[in-house]
């Protein structure tokens, strides 16, 4: 029996990073595609795994380096329309700006609370400002990578999520927007719903938990 659910924030309790970043590329005038090319390399280098060790992401997301340090790092890295570098200060906040809260997922943590499941939730950050005003309505716990040093897709991450519960890993599902972070989540027996859209989750969960979440 599934007693406990595990969830992601940025493109899970909110709208998608995807959208968020557009609207900056085209605030910020930036070359879409060379910001693409470089992500692309970023990003499947710190969750598709490298024999090539580690990068910034990597050390960002365990709150080795600051936000403004990878800010610096990665808009050197990128270039506008006008042929110069992005503003670094303040780019991760202006990057995640784009973020709207999704209620409909967290009326269904809400009703998951309601009927007695622990809730706890397991977000890798940014540097960035979680809204955070009224979080005890929804989680029992809260897990922020770069708070305590660990990132997902690791185990020791999700190990450290079921501690902060008291369950074990059978006993929890785990919802999260990016594939590497579910399979992770699986090994560990954790049931993982990989979520695309709120109402096919919302559904998903529904069946899972066997109690309404609507």
């Amino acid at each position: 029996m599934l007693k406990g659910v595990l969830i992601d924030w940025g493109g899970v309790l909110t709208t998608g990073l995807s959208d968020s970043i557009a609207e900056w590329i085209v605030a910020e005038r930036l070359d879409a595609a060379h910001y693409r090319d470089v992500m692309r390399d970023l990003i499947a280098h710190a969750y598709e795994g490298s024999a090539n060790g580690e990068n910034m992401i990597h050390a960002l997301e365990r709150g080795e380096i600051s936000g403004f340090d990878f800010e610096r790092r990665l808009a050197a890295q990128l270039i506008t329309m006008d042929g110069v570098q992005p503003v670094a200060e303040g780019l991760l906040n202006r990057m995640f700006a784009g973020f709207r809260r999704v209620e409909p997922m967290y009326a269904m943590l809400r009703e998951a609370r309601a009927a007695g499941m622990r809730t706890c939730l397991l977000s890798n950050s940014w540097a960035n400002e979680y809204p955070r005003e009224d979080w005890e309505d929804f989680f029992d716990e809260i897990v922020i990578s770069g708070e305590i040093g660990m990132r997902k897709p690791e185990p020791r991450i999700f190990e450290h999520a079921l501690g902060k519960i008291g369950l074990a890993g059978q006993e929890c599902v785990f919802v999260d927007d990016i594939e590497a972070n579910i399979v992770a989540a699986r090994r560990l027996g954790i049931v993982g719903v990989h979520h695309r859209d709120p109402e096919p989750t919302i559904a998903e969960l529904e069946t899972l938990l066997g109690v309404p979440l609507r």
